[in-house]
C-alpha cells in the first residue's frame, strides 16, 4: 500500500503516473483543502477535484484543472448576471460541486462527501481531504491578506507575499484514515507540490508531521524546484516568504523532520551531493513531466527508490519493483 500527499497541478500529474504503474486500489491519497471555497455559494475543492478527475479519466489535460470538453455556458450567464467570473468553473465541473455542496448541506462530512463522489464515477483508489475541518491557506500582502485561490487565480500570484499562515489549523483534526494510512503504508511519497500551500495546509493538520515522523514505510519527497525556481507556479515566491531557500535544500528544510529521501532533477546533482554530505539520502532522476511517458517513469522511479528496489530497465517495462507486481501502463482514457 501506497500513500501519498499531494495537490495541485504538479501532484495531479505525478497521481496519474502513479496510477499506471501500480493497481489504484493500493494508493491512499491525502489531499490539501487549505484551497477549498465557497463559489456562488457552492463548496469547491479544488485539488480533491482535480485528482478525482485524474484517477476518473475525466481532466481536462490541455488546462491540467477541470473536466475535458467542458462548456462555460454559466460561466457565461453568470457574468452577464454581474456575478464574479475570475474562478473559471465549467459547466460540468459545477456538477461536482453542486451534489457535494448537497451532501454536505444534509450533515455528510467532506470524507463522505468524497468517497461517495468517488464511488459514482468509479475511482478505485482511496482519496482522503487532509481534514474534515475548514482549514484555510491566507497569504499575507501588502494589499491585505487573501485566499489562496484569489492570490493564485483571481490575481495570478503578482503580489509580493509577507508571510503564509493555515487558519483554522490548530482546531482541526485529520480525516478519518488519514493517520494509519501514512502510519501503515509500504511507503510513503510527497509529491511534486508547491511545499507551502500544497502540501504545508497538510502538514499544519495536528498529528500529521507525528505520524510521518512514525511512519512504517520510508517518506519520500519529489522536490518541485528544480535549480533555483519552480517548475510552475508560485513555489519558489512563497518558500522565500517562509524562509525557506528556493531550492532543492529549502524543499528538505521544509520536510526536515520527517523525511527519510528526497529525489530531485538531474540538473540539480551539485546541489544533491551538498545535501548527501549533511546525511539526507538523496537520488536525482527526470522529474519533469511533459507528456504521459515522462509521468510513468517518474512514478516508477520513484517507487523503486521508495521502496529499496532496482529501477526499471524502461519506463514500461514489466520488470516488477521491490513488493509489486508488474503493472502494464494503461491507455489514457478517453
Amino acid at each position: 500500500m501506497i500513500c501519498v500527499l499531494t495537490g495541485g497541478t504538479g501532484g495531479a500529474k505525478f497521481v496519474d503516473g502513479l496510477r499506471q504503474v501500480i493497481p489504484p486500489e493500493e494508493i491512499t491519497l491525502i489531499v490539501n483543502t487549505g484551497d477549498d471555497l465557497l463559489w456562488w455559494g457552492l463548496y469547491v475543492s479544488p485539488d480533491i477535484d482535480s485528482i478525482t478527475y485524474v484517477l476518473s479519466g475525466l481532466l481536462s489535460r490541455e488546462r491540467g484543472w477541470g473536466v475535458k470538453g467542458d462548456t462555460f455556458l454559466c460561466l457565461q450567464a453568470m457574468g452577464q448576471l454581474g456575478e464574479p467570473t475570475w474562478f473559471h468553473t465549467g459547466d460540468r465541473d459545477l456538477a461536482m460541486h453542486l451534489l457535494r455542496s448537497r451532501l454536505l448541506a444534509e450533515g455528510k462530512t467532506l470524507s463522505d462527501a468524497t468517497t461517495m463522489i468517488c464511488d459514482k464515477l468509479g475511482v478505485k483508489a482511496r482519496i482522503l481531504p487532509m481534514s474534515d475541518s475548514r482549514v484555510e491557506t491566507r497569504v499575507d500582502t501588502p494589499s491585505g491578506e487573501l485566499s489562496f485561490e484569489e492570490y493564485f487565480v483571481q490575481r495570478w500570484y503578482q503580489d509580493p507575499v509577507n508571510s503564509v499562515r493555515f487558519a483554522g489549523a490548530s482546531d482541526a483534526e485529520p480525516a478519518p484514515g488519514v493517520l494509519e494510512a501514512i502510519l501503515s503504508a509500504d511507503a510513503v511519497l510527497i509529491a511534486p507540490s508547491n511545499p507551502i500551500t500544497s502540501i504545508g495546509p497538510i502538514l499544519s493538520v495536528p498529528g500529521v508531521r507525528e505520524a510521518l515522523r512514525g511512519a512504517r514505510g520510508k517518506v519520500a519527497a519529489v522536490s518541485p524546484i528544480v535549480g533555483n525556481a519552480a517548475v510552475a507556479g508560485p513555489a519558489g515566491i512563497l518558500m522565500t516568504a517562509q524562509g525557506l531557500p528556493c531550492s532543492i535544500a529549502g524543499v528538505a528544510k521544509a520536510y526536515e523532520d520527517f523525511l527519510d529521501l528526497l529525489i530531485c532533477d538531474t540538473r540539480d546533482a551539485r546541489a544533491a551531493d551538498a545535501l548527501r554530505a549533511n546525511g539526507l539520502r538523496v537520488q536525482c532522476a527526470q522529474t519533469i513531466m511533459r507528456s504521459a511517458e515522462d509521468k510513468t517513469a517518474l512514478a516508477r522511479t520513484v517507487l523503486s527508490y521508495a521502496l529499496g528496489g532496482l529501477l526499471a530497465d524502461e519506463p514500461n517495462s514489466e520488470k516488477p519493483l521491490s513488493g509489486l507486481p508488474a503493472v502494464p501502463a494503461a491507455a489514457d482514457q478517453p
